[in-house]
């Protein structure tokens, strides 16, 4: 659809569409175009809930069906790479929002088990369609890979990898999703494993998946662990921890860490440090996550550890999330007997905006090595 078919959807050129239009092709975005990354718009309020209502209006609209994209993973990249998200009115909701978390602490004990209730508790039929064999809900590394099966595995052995793991070895696995890393480790590298999670559904099936291993599976707040190990990792949970609760974070990794101990952090990374939080994600996918920035892991992790590697490796998480809804639409006639028509559009949003973040880089993807400072320095893997 071409901009001169604007009369054939009936949109009035009024001031929210000159508005609209201006920011959007500053972007290289069309409404009405063509090409996969324009936009279609077929209700005239768009325009107006989104310049009021910004990134929650945005996704909202999508969901209620107000607007279409080809390319929902272009449009947003477009819309990143050029900072549209930075030109938008912030909303009342938003600001009381950001002074909330400043003020409070959301993710504290009580609320901390939101996210797995709301989100990791969606259901194991989703997930293990749309994610891989080892159900990791985190990025891949695709550095000679060309199946998200074969990437996926490839990151949790570079894990192991930089973990230096050893046969005998006690790992400690902090959110430990749905298994598949405590039980790679195990089998492959024969250590001893504890891992906790957040989410009844995810222990239900780790412990399932690591049965006859050495592994045990606890539902349980990370604040509560107190026992020594070789070793630690983190995959994909630290984006729940909250800035409040940063250097309880690093304290608990600390006190459970053996001096001679290695701990790797795998987290998606903000460039600003900020109360890094989209009003939308916060709303309908991941209730009081907070990206942490260079300077927050820096900040906290200094009193505790030597900064042994830092590694982004961001870009991979583009091709992981677009996997992911390659995956999620092949499923869609099996999920749809459960979902309805409103969620699909609400994944759909999520995994695309997800990706065009990353591909624009606007967020990142760190694995961070730590030690107390091993002698002789550590190698690591790549």
């Amino acid at each position: 659809m071409s901009t001169s078919c604007i009369e054939e959807v009936n949109l009035k050129e009024d001031h929210w569409f000159r508005i609209s239009r201006e920011l959007l092709e500053s972007a290289d975005i069309q409404i009405n175009g063509s090409r996969p990354g324009d936009i279609s718009v077929v209700n005239q309020q768009f325009f107006k809930r989104v310049l009021q209502e910004g990134s929650l209006g945005l996704g909202e609209s999508y969901m209620d069906g107000w607007w279409e994209c080809d390319r929902l993973d272009i449009f947003f990249t477009k819309v990143l790479r050029h900072k549209l998200d930075q030109q938008l009115p912030h909303h009342f909701k938003d600001t009381l929002r950001i002074a909330t978390a400043r003020l409070t602490n959301l993710q504290s004990r009580k609320r901390a088990w939101i996210v797995g209730k709301e989100h990791y508790d969606l259901g194991n039929d989703l997930f293990s369609l749309m994610l891989d064999p080892y159900m990791q809900y985190s990025c891949a590394y695709w550095n000679t890979a060309t199946t998200l099966e074969a990437a996926q595995e490839a990151k949790l052995d570079l894990i192991c990898q930089k973990l230096q793991l050893k046969p005998g070895m006690t790992l400690l696995d902090i959110g430990c999703g749905w298994g598949g890393l405590s039980e790679y480790a195990a089998k492959h590298y024969q250590v001893k494993v504890k891992g906790v999670t957040i989410s009844a559904e995810q222990q239900k099936m780790a412990q399932e998946r690591c049965a006859g291993l050495d592994v045990e599976i606890l539902l349980q707040d990370y604040r509560d662990l107190n026992q020594q190990f070789d070793r630690i990792v983190s995959v994909g949970m630290f984006e729940h921890v909250g800035p409040k609760n940063y250097a309880t974070y690093f304290d608990v990794a600390a006190r459970n860490l053996k001096p001679e101990g290695i701990f790797v952090l795998h987290t998606i990374g903000s460039n600003q440090t900020d109360l890094n939080v989209d009003p939308w994600i916060d709303k309908y996918i991941f209730p009081n996550g907070c990206l942490p920035s260079v300077k927050h892991i820096a900040e906290f992790s200094e009193p505790h550890f030597v900064m042994e590697d830092w590694h982004n490796f961001g870009t991979d998480y583009d091709k992981t999330l677009m996997a992911w809804y390659e995956r999620f639409l092949a499923a869609w006639p099996e999920l749809s007997e459960r979902y309805d028509t409103r969620f699909k559009r609400m994944f759909t949003y999520y995994l695309n905006a997800c990706a065009g973040a990353f591909r624009s880089r606007d967020i990142q993807l760190w694995q961070v090595v730590f030690s107390r400072g091993i002698d002789g320095g550590l190698r690591v893997a790549r």
